[in-house]
């Protein structure tokens, strides 16, 4: 199984930090965010990873090179103008090949272990063929109470339409971790395009399937949040000294 990581963004909202250096380049504890993504991936077996770019992408390359130093396998897919998820996911396809893949987005920072999401992704897309996404959400962050969507039973569902039970369930956020069957973008068409509207078809037609990790992730999305992350960790590294 192959990676994607998304690293494409201009990072609008980290900005300043984000005018001369990519956001996937910003620190944690002294090490780059897309180093932990990296690390992660090759320690749950996925060595084959690709990674999209545009802003700045050449600082990527340059920082991170072929993997080798990583025991991965890198290479890259730049765009010349950002096409957002689903549009840089789709342009990756000839480098992901034709099997299963995970996507992972540059800018959170999670302990989630991926070998859990190659197992469960793995056994839901043998038990239901038309299943051809599943997410990874999370419990909502401060800055987004209102949550994406709800996980039932292994299918997540964007609306309490004529079910009951979905009533009493909580809806969750969307981690950015997930893995796709190759037919959930092969089929679209190539340029810029969102992720959300065609996840929303998808659910809608009961093709998405996924989980709900209750372990520590976080959007680094602002300067704020990489700040209170830092700090977090200087204080975790204290309380255990």
């Amino acid at each position: 199984m192959k990676a994607m990581i998304l690293a494409a963004g201009r990072g609008e909202r980290m900005r300043p930090l984000t005018d001369s250096l990519p956001k996937p380049l910003l620190k944690i504890a002294g090490k780059c965010l897309i180093e932990y993504h990296i690390k992660a991936l090759v320690e749950a077996g996925i060595h084959d990873i690709v990674i999209n770019h545009a802003w700045l992408g050449n600082l990527i390359e340059a920082h991170l090179g072929d993997g080798s130093a990583y025991n991965a396998h890198i290479v890259y897919s730049q765009e010349d103008q950002a096409l957002e998820t689903a549009g840089g996911i789709q342009q990756a396809l000839p480098l992901l090949g034709d099997d299963d893949f995970i996507v992972v987005n540059g800018d959170v920072f999670s302990d989630y272990p991926f070998a859990q999401l190659i197992k469960s992704s793995k056994k839901r897309f043998l038990r239901d063929p038309s299943i051809l996404a599943y997410l990874v959400l999370v419990n909502n962050p401060e800055h987004h109470p209102k949550g994406d969507f709800y996980c039932l039973d292994q299918f997540i569902y964007d609306e309490i339409v004529n079910n009951k039970q979905l009533v009493a369930q909580s809806r969750y956020t969307f981690s950015g971790i997930a893995c796709y069957k190759t037919e959930f973008f092969s089929l679209i068409e190539p340029g810029k395009q969102a992720l959300a509207p065609l996840l929303r078809q998808a659910i809608e037609k009961k093709y998405v399937s996924g989980e709900v990790y209750f372990g520590d992730w976080w959007d680094v999305g602002t300067p704020q949040r990489l700040a209170d992350l830092n700090r977090l960790n200087r204080l975790n590294r204290l309380k255990e000294v």
